[in-house]
């Protein structure tokens, strides 16, 4: 018997869980955003507590977030994905599942995304865990890095950031696995469409979907690529350290999924446009893009990239070595924007000595090439010939010195 109902409890039951569904169903995934769910019986809400499959409380799983991941899943070509809250917290989670230990040993590509260098310079190794810095686009040097016990993981990204290495995934990964290490690979510079990590033998593919898989510049998320075998260890850091990723930024990444190729393939023709255009021009001293044949790698690239495909990002490097001349140049651009950011649709502009590596030391900035007259781009989808010209006219000024 249906007990009556005051205007209160009909207020917070409005609309109610029960009504019937009718005919048709929407050709695009639903936002979930309940925190919780229901369930028929107390039996079931059991079951799927226990593991069955089904959802019990968004910190554990959501529908939205669960077709994203089956979405980067078959893209990546792996067993299964993670959805996280940030690209952060998904490369913390993967380094955390790889079972990682005080006493054991992180190796770690030494030209890498300031924010991975301090991951692991102020959370892993107060925690006891060693951390090497290498430059592992040097046998000999991943070699000496790799050598000793305890080593157990190591840490590259398909293109370095901010300039555009490329990694040997299939050496790295050998070589790792050799020294019972596992490799972990962010490729978010990369993206599925020119590179899958695991399918050249990584254990953990990281991407920061706030970049090139959501596309648009207007969410946070991030993904982790592994096998079946990975997940209990990744879900339990998700869990419990609470690095999950909301339904709506689910659905704005799964919305970018859909156009992923036609923009990576639109960035990557505009930066090989840009970067054979910038060459030889009076003001710029080096242009770093491995679709260039001087680039170091330009011969890997070629051979673990998809064919006629090297990537939307360029780096280049001023002739003006000063930061003054560097931002003066920066300030002249009307078409390009300064960002802290990549992947967009519009192009976007950064200076890494004063952003993504600002933390490190000037000394160490000036090793690893990062110097103050440094300038990564990411391309964006407009027309190359604008992209070029915008450039042209903020470099003119400094073109005669």
């Amino acid at each position: 018997m249906e007990l009556p109902r005051r205007l209160a409890t009909r207020a917070v039951h409005a609309g109610g869980l029960d009504h019937g569904q009718p005919a048709g169903e929407p050709t695009q995934p639903p936002i979930v955003s309940s925190a919780t769910f229901r369930h028929g019986s107390m039996a079931e809400q059991e079951a799927v507590a226990a593991g069955a499959p089904g959802y019990l409380y968004a910190r554990w799983s959501n529908p939205t977030v669960a077709v994203l991941e089956r979405a980067m899943a078959d893209l990546e070509g792996a067993e299964q994905a993670l959805a996280f809250g940030s690209g952060m917290a998904a490369l913390h989670a993967a380094v955390v599942a790889s079972g990682i230990k005080p006493g054991e040993c992180v190796v770690c590509a030494e030209d890498v995304y300031g924010g991975t260098v301090a991951l692991l310079r102020h959370v892993l190794e107060p925690l006891g865990v060693d951390v090497r810095f290498a430059d592992l686009t040097r046998p000999e040097d991943l070699d000496a890095a790799l050598s000793g016990p305890g080593v157990r993981l190591v840490m590259a990204e398909t293109m370095s950031n901010p300039r555009l290495r490329v990694a040997d995934i299939a050496q790295l990964a050998a070589k790792a696995h050799a020294a019972g290490a596992k490799l972990l690979v962010d490729a978010t510079f990369t993206t599925p469409v020119l590179l899958r990590p695991l399918q050249w033998g990584a254990d953990y593919c990281v991407h920061s979907a706030t970049k090139y898989l959501s596309g648009h510049g207007d969410v946070l998320g991030g993904v982790v690529a592994a096998s079946v075998s990975e997940r209990p260890a990744l879900e339990r850091v998700r869990r419990l350290a609470g690095g999950v990723l909301g339904a709506f930024e689910a659905w704005l990444i799964l919305r970018g999924l859909r156009t992923l190729v036609l923009r990576v393939e639109r960035q990557s023709a505009n930066a090989a446009q840009v970067a054979d255009g910038l060459r030889g021009h009076p003001a710029i001293s080096r242009v770093l893009y491995p679709g260039l044949p001087d680039h170091p790698d330009h011969a890997l690239a070629r051979r673990q990239f998809t064919p006629g495909l090297f990537g939307g990002m360029v780096a280049f490097e001023l002739k003006a070595a000063s930061r003054a001349a560097t931002f003066a140049v920066l300030d002249r651009l009307r078409l390009c924007v300064p960002a802290t950011s990549l992947g967009d649709v519009e192009t976007l502009v950064m200076h890494p000595a004063s952003s993504s590596h600002r933390d490190l030391a000037p000394n160490e900035r000036q090793r690893l090439g990062i110097g103050d007259n440094l300038v990564r781009l990411s391309l964006g989808i407009e027309d190359a010939r604008d992209i070029l010209a915008d450039w042209q006219q903020a470099l003119a000024g400094i073109a005669v010195q």
